[in-house]
């Protein structure tokens, strides 16, 4: 199944600047979601189990580098769904 989520990262710090811009080149890397940065959230379109897998490993990782709070939406009835 096909979903899209919609994640805000919110480094609790100073220079939140680059742990977002971590976060983003960290997810982006995964060539089976198609990653779409915006102004105030990232969009992220694929597979339910490749979309879970990548948050499940990087929002671990990312929540034990920093102080932090992520804002997620989890939709399976996006405009790209069939």
């Amino acid at each position: 199944m096909e979903i899209t989520v919609e994640i805000s990262f919110y480094p609790l710090s100073d220079n939140f600047n680059e742990p977002v811009r971590e976060f983003i080149e960290a997810i982006a890397n995964n060539k089976k979601i198609v990653v779409e940065p915006g102004t105030m959230s990232t969009l992220l379109t694929g597979q339910y189990d490749d979309i879970m897998k990548l948050l499940d490993q990087k929002l671990k990782y990312f929540m034990e580098k920093y102080s932090s709070v992520f804002t997620i939406k989890i939709s399976n009835s996006c405009k790209s769904c069939k």
